[in-house]
């Protein structure tokens, strides 16, 4: 804040929730958080992640971000809990309820 001409935090706080696609929306449908398409965009070869999991800093770095499980196999790191296609499909089909 210290660096911006016209700092305001709450405005500012929300513009940069909304110019990152993580924020809230009045129409949520259109923003469905994806964590693994989020960490591809802003950190393509995952040092990120590399940096704060170490188990799967050894991996290539394309397949940090979302490792199969043939490559996860080899680690400490489970495997996913969340299918983000399915979870994306299931939260379209309760908005679209939402409407009728």
């Amino acid at each position: 804040m210290r660096h911006l001409v016209d700092g305001e935090f709450c405005a500012n706080n929300g513009g940069w929730q909304w110019a990152a696609s993580t924020g809230t929306d009045a129409a949520p449908y259109f923003r469905i958080f994806n964590p693994t398409t989020q960490s591809t965009r802003f950190d393509a070869d995952g040092e990120f992640i590399a940096s704060w999991l170490p188990e799967l800093a050894k991996l290539p770095a394309k397949a940090r971000h979302a490792p199969p499980q043939d490559l996860l196999n080899d680690t400490d790191y489970p495997a996913p809990i969340v299918d983000h296609k399915a979870a994306r499909q299931r939260a379209l089909g309760a908005f679209k309820a939402l409407s009728k």
